[in-house]
C-alpha cells in the first residue's frame, strides 16, 4: 500500500501521526539539507521559471493524490509562497477516487503530519472502472483529469498542478515509442481542451524520483503507492502488477543504464533536440504533415 511498507496497521498507523513537530522538521529539510535544496526545491522553481508555469494573480490547485510525488510538491508549493516573489493563492485538493477505509486515514494523517491543509471531495471512479477489461488504468486516468478540472474550476482556479516528475517524462516518452508507435513527451504544461481557461502544469518536471523517495525516506514518511483496487487484488494474490507498462519500461531502463549511464538523460534531451529534417511525417494541430510535401 505504501512506497516503503506494505502493511500498516490503523495502531501503527496512529503511532506514525505522533509529533507536532514533525511538520517544521519536514519544512526544514527542503531547503536546509544540500541534497534536497540543490536537486528538489532549485529544480522545482527552475522548471517554474523555464516555462512560466505561475504569473500573479494565479489560482493554483495543487492536486494530491496520496501518493509522494504529490505531496511534496504540495510541501514546495507551501515554500514557494513563503517567498512572496508575487501574488498567487494555493489549494490543496485530494480527490477520493473511492479508496478503502485506510488508505483514506493514511492521506489525512500525511497532510497532518506535513502540515498541508487539504480539501478533500469525492468521486467513484474506482467503481465505474473496476469492471472494465480493456484500458481500465487509461479511462481511469481520464476520469480523474476531468474530475479535479471540474473541481479545480469550481473552486475559483485557473490553474491545476500534477506531480509528475522526471522519470515520468521519460517513461512517457519510451511507452509511446515501444507501444503506441509514436514520438510524443509529457508537457510541462498544457492547455486544457475541455475546460477554457484552465491550465495545466508539472513543476517537478526537472526532479528526478530517487531523489523524492531520498526525501521521503529522510522524513520516515509512508505514503501511498496506487492503492487501485486492480493493484490491491494483485497483491493479494501474490501476483506482480507487471502488467503495468510503465513498471515494464522503468525496469527497461534499468537495464539500459548498466551499459550506458547516460540513457536517461539521453532521452530526455531527446525531446528538445528534435531534427525535423530527419522525420518522415509529424503532425501538428491535429493534421498529418509527410516530409515529401517539401521536398
Amino acid at each position: 500500500m505504501s512506497d516503503n511498507s506494505s502493511v500498516i496497521s490503523a495502531e501503527e498507523l496512529r503511532e506514525y501521526c505522533d509529533s507536532p513537530e514533525r511538520s517544521r522538521e519536514i519544512e526544514q529539510s527542503i531547503t536546509k539539507r544540500r541534497r534536497f535544496k540543490e536537486n528538489i526545491f532549485s529544480r522545482f522553481t527552475k522548471a517554474i521559471v523555464e516555462f512560466d508555469m505561475i504569473q500573479p494573480g494565479d489560482k493554483i490547485a495543487v492536486c494530491i493524490s496520496g501518493g509522494k510525488d504529490s505531496m511534496l510538491m504540495a510541501k514546495l508549493f507551501q515554500e514557494l509562497k513563503r517567498h512572496d516573489k508575487f501574488p498567487f493563492e494555493l489549494v490543496f485538493m485530494v480527490m477520493d477516487p473511492g479508496y478503502n477505509e485506510l488508505n483514506r486515514i493514511m492521506i489525512e494523517s500525511n497532510a497532518r503530519i506535513t502540515g498541508v491543509p487539504i480539501q478533500i471531495f469525492d468521486t467513484r471512479i474506482f467503481d465505474a472502472v473496476y469492471k472494465i477489461d480493456k484500458s481500465p488504468c487509461y479511462l481511469c486516468a481520464r476520469m480523474r483529469r476531468g474530475h479535479l478540472y471540474k473541481q479545480a474550476r469550481e473552486l475559483g482556479c485557473n490553474k491545476i498542478a500534477l506531480g509528475h516528475h522526471y522519470d515520468d517524462v521519460i517513461e512517457t516518452i519510451l511507452m509511446g515509442m515501444l507501444w503506441g508507435g509514436q514520438i510524443q513527451t509529457m508537457m510541462p504544461k498544457l492547455h486544457s481542451t475541455n475546460y477554457e481557461g484552465m491550465q495545466l502544469i508539472r513543476p517537478m518536471y526537472y526532479i528526478r524520483e530517487d531523489d523524492i523517495k531520498a526525501w521521503r525516506d529522510f522524513n520516515g514518511l509512508r505514503f501511498l503507492q496506487c492503492a487501485c483496487r486492480f493493484t490491491e487484488n494483485a497483491e493479494r494474490s501474490g501476483q506482480e502488477a507487471s502488467v503495468s507498462k510503465r513498471l515494464e519500461t522503468k525496469r527497461l531502463i534499468k537495464e539500459l543504464k548498466k551499459s550506458n549511464p547516460h540513457i536517461e538523460a539521453n532521452v530526455f534531451n531527446s525531446m528538445h533536440n528534435v531534427n525535423i529534417d530527419t522525420v518522415i511525417a509529424y503532425k501538428k494541430d491535429g493534421i498529418v504533415h509527410h516530409f515529401l510535401e517539401n521536398y
